[in-house]
Parts: structure tokens; sequence; C-alpha cells
């Protein structure tokens, strides 16, 4: 699995989740601040990434598309300091790692994780 981590989450991220063995990039290191979620969701498909977010933006372009991929993890999480949140978004990568390399849209809050497969 290949994670493409969205603008609104620290680049700490990529880091932690390479000490779990699992290969991201921060969009920051990719294309512009700027860039409209479409084209960020069409590079994470055209180059075999997961998106990683904090913005349900993605979910509703998933929708409104009927897309089947790229999968997108949902993080509704109050902290979203690596440092808090590694623990419960690792378990929850390598739980649903068959969905997500299917296509899933996965929100994840302190409580559970949601799983949707795509298309939706």
């Amino acid at each position: 699995m290949k994670f493409l981590i969205d603008m609104n989450l620290s680049p700490d991220w990529v880091e932690v989740l390479a000490a779990e063995g699992i290969e991201a990039i921060h969009w920051s290191k990719i294309g512009l601040a700027t860039a409209q979620d479409k084209e960020l969701m069409a590079w994470a498909k055209g180059n075999g990434h997961i998106v990683l977010t904090h913005d349900l933006d993605f979910g509703a372009i998933l929708a409104a598309t009927g897309a089947e991929a790229p999968s997108v993890v949902q993080l509704r999480l109050q902290d979203l300091a690596p440092s808090h949140a590694k623990q419960l978004v690792v378990k929850v990568l390598h739980d649903y790692r068959l969905e997500l390399e299917q296509g899933a849209l996965i929100s994840v809050d302190e409580d559970k994780a949601r799983v949707r497969i795509l298309p939706l």
C-alpha cells in the first residue's frame, strides 16, 4: 500500500507510516498547496496511491463520480497529530488492507472505522 497524505495533515505522517513499513508521500512534495482536490485524486489514482485526509470533500467526489479508485481514508479525529493518532490509524490501515487495495472509503473516528466499498 502506498499513501498520499493530503495538505491538511502534517508531513510528519510520512515518517510515521514509513516506520510501520507503509510507503507514503505528502502532497507538498508533488503539487501545489492550492491544487484542487480533483487534481490530488487524479494523481493518487494514476500512481496507485490511497489518499489519507481530514477533508470530507474526497468522499463527496467519490460519491458524485462513482469512481472505483483511489481509496480514501478520512480521519475524523479531534487531534490529528501523529503522536496522538498513530496507533489508531496504523491499526485501521492494517485491519482494512484488503478493502483499501480493492477500493474503499474509510472514515476513522475515535471509536470506530466505517468502511464503504467503492463505487459508492
